[in-house]
């Protein structure tokens, strides 16, 4: 089960896999269903996030997706294609021009928000990535992984700067 609060902390989203997926929007002031999103949901919502503005979300999913969501609309706008197993996590840049990814095929993935190109795929884990949190300004990232390591990046090269392990 995952949930997200919009920037203006007015509404939440909640995405689950009950019953073939469910991803809802809810008035945090009134507790009401604004609305449920449309999709073809065949995989756990794994992670999401608002995008600055409010009037978009991202998801990731257990069967590999990454899907930009109009709130206003409830609908799909965009795919991202390019996880080969479950895309888990995510996080947007402060300025919503980018999401980063990462997933069971041990990369993560860079994509352009606006377009929903693929910008740059880091690589270097052995394990399954759990966590890509951006620095406040959108320069570095860091990945979390499966196999005891973290992993800062320069997101603009991609290159690795660093490793902690234990």
């Amino acid at each position: 089960f995952q949930v997200a609060i919009s920037p203006d902390g007015r509404r939440a989203l909640t995405g689950c896999y009950v019953g073939g997926g469910a991803l809802t929007l809810w008035d945090l002031a009134s507790g009401k269903k604004i609305r449920e999103l449309t999709g073809d949901f065949v995989a756990t919502i794994s992670g999401m996030a608002f995008l600055p503005d409010g009037k978009r979300a991202i998801t990731c999913s257990d069967d590999s997706t990454v899907t930009l969501w109009d709130l206003d609309t409830g609908q799909r706008v965009r795919d991202f294609p390019g996880h080969t197993n479950r895309a888990i996590c995510l996080d947007i840049t402060g300025d919503g021009a980018y999401v980063l990814t990462g997933g069971w095929d041990c990369t993560l993935r860079l994509w352009d928000v606006a377009t929903g190109r693929s910008v740059r795929t880091f690589e270097g884990h052995e394990g399954h990535i759990h966590s890509v949190p951006f620095s406040p300004d959108g320069r570095w990232a860091l990945s979390g992984s499966a196999d005891y390591t973290v992993k800062l990046w320069d997101v603009q090269s991609g290159e690795e700067l660093r490793t902690l392990s234990w």
